[in-house]
């Protein structure tokens, strides 16, 4: 955990939900808000994608709570809801891969998960309900950086369904006065971020790769560029959404991201320093539904929510694989 705290408000009294609070962002959302000592922290995962070790560590916290549920389901949903103040909705089946071969699978829980909650929000008055969105939503749309008001079409069902929660986050504000934030993440990884199963992110894949002396694979030509954005900035983000004074800032989507890009050549190619290797990459085919370039505008968020990266793409990647090495090592002895 890391110093910095992204609230001025007094949140002994306030109770937070996080769905897929088993999750990578979610569990270090859930360890930000326990830290700073909030009245309760609910966590609702179904463990589908999850892990409950990342929850380990706040088992004897007693404003610690795990419930284990789908947010397919309404009336966990609804259960899960009672006595909450603020939700930081993290629960999804993320991966565009996956969606492209599980399209049914990727809108039952990003879909109409997201509408259950939303629902269950409604019902219990809940003061403040952020989501996570995704850079995906840009889809084709070529001019960098992007601007949260200029979108192309998607090319994904996992970049439809994140849309889909836009335009219904914005009707349960117009239609039941809820308020909603949608924050549109870029490329977020760190600690926690799991290097396993068929669809790992590509951070901890290559560490992973790298260090146990596997076959790397990088799609296309390597050249593509992500607006890299370490979890901790995707902390702060969300709980400056939840605890903002500003009227303002309700009914709005932002780009959360650091405002640079880099190469996954590049992203490699530190990697490999960062473990003193030099265990090369094999290049393979570009991946369907990708957009190419990534770059984000954060001067809204920055305005209207007060959000300010406090890490960039190199102390974020560093903090990243030494974490890592720490975890995988004992696994490639």
């Amino acid at each position: 955990m890391y110093e910095t705290k992204y609230h001025d408000k007094d949140i002994s009294g306030i109770s937070f939900l996080v769905t897929g609070g088993a999750g990578f962002i979610g569990s270090n959302i859930v360890e930000y808000l326990l830290k700073y000592g909030a009245k309760k922290v609910r966590v609702l995962d179904n463990l589908a994608t999850g892990n409950i070790l990342n929850l380990q560590e706040f088992k004897s916290n007693p404003a610690f709570e795990f419930v284990e549920g789908d947010i397919c389901n309404l009336g966990t949903c609804q259960k899960a809801c009672e006595g909450i103040d603020y939700i930081s909705h993290q629960a999804a089946l993320g991966s565009v891969p996956r969606s492209i071969k599980e399209p049914q699978n990727t809108n039952a829980v990003n879909v109409s998960g997201f509408v259950n909650m939303l629902t269950a929000a409604k019902d219990h008055h809940i003061k403040k309900f952020v989501y996570a969105s995704s850079s995906s939503v840009y889809g084709d749309e070529k001019s960098l950086p992007k601007v949260e008001e200029r979108i192309g079409n998607q090319l994904s069902p996992y970049a439809v369904s994140k849309y889909t929660n836009e335009l219904y986050g914005k009707v349960f504000q117009n239609v039941y006065g809820i308020q909603v934030i949608g924050l549109r993440y870029f490329n977020i990884f760190g600690p926690r971020q799991s290097p396993q199963g068929e669809y790992a992110a590509v951070i901890p894949l290559f560490v992973s790769k790298i260090m146990n002396r596997q076959q790397v694979f990088i799609d296309g030509d390597g050249e593509q560029t992500r607006d890299f954005t370490f979890v901790e900035n995707a902390v702060q983000a969300n709980v400056r959404a939840m605890l903002t004074a500003n009227t303002e800032a309700s009914g709005n989507i932002y780009n959360i991201a650091v405002g640079a890009n880099f190469s996954v050549n590049t992203l490699y190619g530190n990697i490999q320093k960062l473990l003193s290797s030099d265990h090369a990459a094999t290049y393979r085919e570009t991946r369907k539904g990708d957009v190419r370039n990534s770059l984000a505008d954060i001067s809204k968020a920055k305005t209207l929510l007060g959000y300010n990266p406090a890490f960039d793409f190199n102390k974020g990647l560093a903090i990243t694989v030494e974490y890592f090495k720490r975890v995988l090592s004992s696994l490639f002895k």
